[in-house]
């Protein structure tokens, strides 16, 4: 009668497998920065500021102030018709982040190395850090949502 191999060891050493804990990026920047607050904004016509560009008005959303100035979110609203002596000024901005979605109506810009967009209502667009870029028309009507990292940054015109 035939005897039955046993099954034995190798001889190679068993390597243990050690799981290692990684943790994201994204969560070790929380926990440095400091905690968000909640904020609401209702739509009001009376919370448009009509300081920052002479043809657009801005409503601050009050995310800068809810989140430490990490993030700027505001909607601005084309109040004069465009011309393109005023609004059609190349320049760029300094932001980490930047994020645009048409509300209404209808927005146009010419972007380097990307040719002139139109976009519509329902539209949005990511402009990358320091992509410079010119108004190349927009809609009586239009209005846009803008998402900005950091909230405070620079804008540099290029003219």
């Amino acid at each position: 009668m035939a005897k039955a191999k046993r099954k034995g060891k190798t001889g190679r050493a068993k390597t243990r497998k050690t799981k290692m804990k990684v943790v994201p990026k994204s969560t070790a920047r929380a926990k440095a920065r400091k905690p968000q607050r909640f904020t609401a904004s209702h739509h009001r016509d009376e919370d448009f500021d009509y300081g920052l560009r002479a043809y657009s008005a801005y409503r601050d959303l009050g995310i800068a102030k809810a989140t430490d100035g990490m993030v700027q979110a505001h909607v601005i609203r084309m109040t004069k018709p465009f011309s393109a002596d005023e609004v059609a000024i190349p320049h760029y901005h300094d932001v980490d982040f930047q994020m645009v979605y048409v509300l209404k109506g209808w927005f146009s810009s010419e972007f380097e190395g990307q040719g002139v967009h139109t976009f519509h209502a329902g539209a949005c667009w990511i402009q990358p850090p320091k992509i410079k870029h010119t108004v190349r028309g927009y809609s009586d009507d239009c209005e846009l949502l803008e998402i900005v990292l950091p909230a405070e940054f620079e804008t540099v015109t290029l003219k």
